[in-house]
């Protein structure tokens, strides 16, 4: 069986991590936090994690998953994607990636197999170096910016003091979502997740 990987998008270093842009690589870092993994550097392409996700049927530990950061900027995530699918043995049907959506609410998660990138230079190069967009993506929704702000400006501010509050239950639901995909299949992470609450 090929490996789970489970990507978190958003861009290198200290100044862009309360980005927007970065609330995947948020997502996976809560991952790690909860598997109590540790990230490794994997060629100088992305920091990555082995853990176990979830439970499974009685108890037991969920399936084997790598969770992963690209260390390349955001337009350029494909080839550190190609690099981590190829080196632990994953394939596109069993990739998730987790990202930033402006069409979302901030505070909504909604997931999906395929599809466009709907603008998103992290999806485009991805789906471009894979040579598929069938992969799987939870969208963690960020909102469209207020007023007249430039989208690419917007991204790449830090959350606002009203949204930091509510920012750790927006990363668990996506958190979650991950687990559940991994563990119970896309059909049953939506029905909890697109359902309304």
């Amino acid at each position: 069986m090929n490996a789970w990987v489970v990507v978190g998008l958003g861009n290198p270093g200290p100044a862009y991590a309360g980005n927007r842009h970065n609330v995947g690589q948020m997502t996976v870092d809560e991952l790690v936090r909860r598997t109590q993994g540790t990230f490794r550097s994997q060629r100088g392409q992305a920091q990555v994690a082995d853990v176990r996700l979830g439970t499974g049927p009685g108890g037991v530990p969920g399936p084997k998953v790598v969770l992963a950061k690209p260390m390349s900027y955001m337009n350029l995530s494909g080839g550190p994607v190609a690099g981590v699918l190829a080196m632990h043995g994953g394939v596109p049907e069993r990739l998730v990636v987790v990202h930033d959506d402006l069409d979302i609410p901030f505070g909504q998660v909604r997931l999906k197999l395929g599809g466009g990138e709907g603008g998103h230079n992290g999806l485009r190069s991805i789906s471009s170096v894979v040579g598929t967009r069938e992969y799987l993506r939870v969208r963690v929704g960020i909102d469209r910016p207020p007023g007249r702000t430039d989208p690419a400006d917007y991204v790449l501010r830090d959350f606002s003091s009203v949204e930091r509050k509510e920012l750790p239950f927006l990363l668990d639901a996506a958190a979650d979502a991950v687990e559940m995909i991994v563990t119970q299949g896309l059909a049953a992470a939506q029905l909890r997740f697109h359902s309304p609450s």
